[in-house]
């Protein structure tokens, strides 16, 4: 059976997505948006369209297994916090090191670069007592958004909500008892490919990236 589509694109998401939200509620307390993907801060920038509130993007990069380069095995985020999935790192008998140092490799090769590059060398802004909501496109494996959610954590914020339009009912269960509250609009049991709920995904340019982050 064919996978049904629920969205045109990132808008058409986004708009059916923030009426889930609390959006008198996001104004008053100036919530910060922050995007764990491009494709996520495309959808956040839809989202924020007449809030205009602050949107930020936290970058990350996936660690894979060494002998199959699309099987994500870890993420490491641009605060250099780790995020694991201890169950294929068992199955494949993956040696920590091996994660330790590819996740401090991509952190000076990519991330460190994308932050050059995005916000000229700006690290991740301070978010303590500050209320976030954490944005992505969709969740299928949830890595990007754990891995946002243990960085934010981290810095102490008075609340932690996710927002995404479709994820993976295993996902939302990884994710409810971390987060303040959950804005969805499908939680999946059977998961494909995020593209596959989309009529059209187009790849984010670097251009819009940095248009979205200096406004």
């Amino acid at each position: 059976m064919e996978e049904p589509i629920y969205f045109e694109n990132r808008k058409n998401a986004a708009l059916a997505l923030k009426d889930t939200l609390p959006i008198d509620q996001m104004r008053t307390e100036a919530w910060l948006i922050i995007a764990v993907s491009s494709g996520g801060l495309e959808l956040g920038y839809h989202l924020n369209e007449r809030m205009k509130l602050e949107i930020n993007f936290l970058f990350s990069e996936g660690i894979y297994a060494p002998n199959n380069s699309e099987c994500e095995i870890a993420r490491v985020s641009e605060t250099e916090e780790i995020v694991i999935n201890d169950n294929l790192v068992n199955a494949f008998e993956i040696q920590y090191d091996y994660i330790y140092g590819e996740a401090s490799r991509k952190h000076e090769e990519k991330i460190l670069s994308s932050l050059y590059k995005y916000r000229k060398g700006r690290h991740f802004d301070a978010v303590k007592g500050k209320i976030i909501l954490l944005v992505d496109e969709g969740a299928e494996t949830g890595s990007k958004l754990m891995s946002a959610i243990k960085t934010v954590l981290g810095m102490k914020p008075k609340a932690v909500y996710v927002a995404t339009p479709v994820m993976s009912l295993e996902v939302h269960e990884a994710l409810e008892p971390l987060a303040d509250e959950i804005f969805t609009l499908h939680i999946l049991d059977d998961y494909m490919d995020t593209p596959c709920y989309y009529q059209e995904l187009e790849r984010v340019s670097d251009e819009k990236i940095e248009k979205i982050l200096g406004d």
